[in-house]
């Protein structure tokens, strides 16, 4: 019987919410950008994908593409639970949505692909 260490636990768990968070974000883009959806569709599988969520363990985020993905996720389940949601309104906020959501990834791929500006230099003198 394996034992596993509290820090191995903590490290799984958020390998768990982050992954929940991406799968949320690539629905989410899918939805809006399907013109066949409508709202009650989308407004349900927001709040289910929103709730699997906040079922776990709340994870503190360090990095900035974390934090700023977490509050976006939250915050679309908030507006469309406040608001009337219609048609309408979905069809309103697909392209504002879908550049906020391009917006997460840029900011997720430049965390990935950045580069030292100013490496350490190998000198060849004697």
């Amino acid at each position: 019987m394996a034992k596993y260490t509290q820090k191995q636990i903590d490290k799984y768990n958020r390998q768990k919410y982050i992954s929940e968070m991406e799968k949320i974000s690539k629905n989410l883009f899918r939805m809006l950008r399907d013109k066949n959806v409508n709202s009650n569709e989308f407004k349900t599988k927001v709040s289910a994908l929103v709730s699997k969520l906040q079922e776990r363990e709340e994870i503190r985020f360090d990095g900035e593409y974390h934090k700023k993905l977490k509050e976006y996720i939250i915050g679309i389940g908030q507006k469309i639970e406040n608001i009337q949601f219609d048609d309408i309104i979905l069809d309103e906020m697909r392209d504002i949505e879908m550049s906020n959501l391009n917006r997460l990834q840029k900011m997720k791929n430049n965390n990935n692909y950045k580069k030292e500006k100013h490496k350490s230099r190998i000198s060849y003198e004697d």
